[in-house]
């Protein structure tokens, strides 16, 4: 008697799990989506293609992953313009499903086919893809925080990082990063944090080119009466403006009059932590030797006031003596300033 009714079903090939995903993702249509019963139906089967995926990609706890397995997936998943597909369709995938995929796509993304990131090339000449994940994002909370770690994942390959920044839709962080959800909001902060810091030589370009277009923008965050957007958004100042690719762009922002005037009013701030990180950027408008006389006077007019108000600023733990020996060369300088007679001429 033949008992082979019994024997577990053969595992998928990476070309057959990618045509599952496929047919059930494209499954996902208006009209299905319209019928309750039917949507649950396709998303079901979603779901389980989505596990198997997972599970070839990362292994079932007791089995390790197949390398070759793992590539050729990820060779299917761009050849079948299945990373599109899910891209569009993530508005509409359950929980579960997004779960899946978020931990599936940094796999997708590093993986190499003939030293080739076949995912990131997909992307590459797909751009759309990358504007769709950020203006259909933190729009949707449902998807926000999915989408959000896609893009840092993305982030992280120079190509992708230099479309994000350059594209019309990267005006769109200022915005998301205010919006009033607060899980949704920082999320969105960390994405534009990744932006901005994770390749220097990309940033420096980027304001070079967009110096006030960004800075206009930037300055809104800066003087926002929310408080974590005024302590992030300063905090994330110092980060790219001290980068050495970005220091043409630093000696052009402590020239100009009303950058000085918003870290002068961040130093009165009623937080002692946005006083200290204004400090920060402060100390290199006062530091810098080659001050306009703008800056001077400025710096001369209101040297009584700055003066006591760093009097009463201190630093925090371990920082404090260096923090210490800053503030006084600050001061001294201000000073030094206030009584220079090429100001009263």
């Amino acid at each position: 008697m033949s008992f082979s009714f019994f024997k577990p079903s053969r595992p998928k090939t990476p070309p057959e799990v990618a045509k599952a995903i496929k047919d059930s993702l494209n499954a996902l249509d208006a009209k299905t989506v319209a019928e309750v019963k039917a949507l649950e139906k396709a998303m079901e089967e979603v779901e389980k293609n989505f596990a198997v995926m997972r599970c070839m990609l990362s292994g079932d706890g007791e089995v390790e992953p197949n390398v070759e397995q793992v590539s050729q997936l990820a060779f299917e998943i761009s050849k079948e313009d299945i990373i599109s597909l899910v891209i569009h369709k993530l508005p509409t995938l359950g929980w579960e499903a997004r779960k899946d995929l978020v931990h599936c796509w940094s796999i997708f993304l590093k993986q190499q086919v003939d030293s080739t990131y076949c995912c990131v090339e997909y992307i590459e000449k797909n751009w759309e893809l990358l504007d769709f994940l950020v203006v259909c994002s933190y729009d949707n909370k449902e998807i926000a925080l999915n989408c959000g770690n896609m893009l840092r994942e993305c982030i992280k390959f120079p190509t992708l990082a230099k479309y994000i920044i350059n594209s019309p839709s990267f005006v769109l962080f200022f915005k998301f990063v205010e919006l009033p959800n607060f899980d949704v909001a920082s999320d969105a902060f960390s994405t534009f944090k990744d932006i901005l810091t994770k390749h220097a030589s990309l940033v420096a370009e980027y304001l070079n080119g967009h110096y006030n277009e960004f800075f206009d923008l930037y300055e809104k965050l800066l003087t926002s009466s929310n408080y974590v957007t005024r302590r992030q958004s300063l905090k994330l100042l110092s980060d790219f403006l001290l980068e050495a690719p970005n220091s043409q762009i630093m000696k052009r922002y402590i020239l100009e009059v009303q950058n000085l005037k918003t870290m002068m009013t961040l130093l009165r701030d009623s937080s002692k932590n946005i006083q200290i990180s204004a400090f920060h950027i402060f100390k290199v408008f006062v530091a810098n030797p080659n001050k306009p006389r703008e800056i001077k006077i400025i710096l001369a007019k209101n040297h009584e006031k700055l003066v006591q108000l760093l009097q009463n600023l201190s630093g925090k733990g371990a920082e404090d003596e260096e923090f210490e020996e800053e503030k006084e060369l600050i001061i001294k300088e201000i000073q030094r300033v206030s009584s220079s007679p090429i100001l009263n001429k």
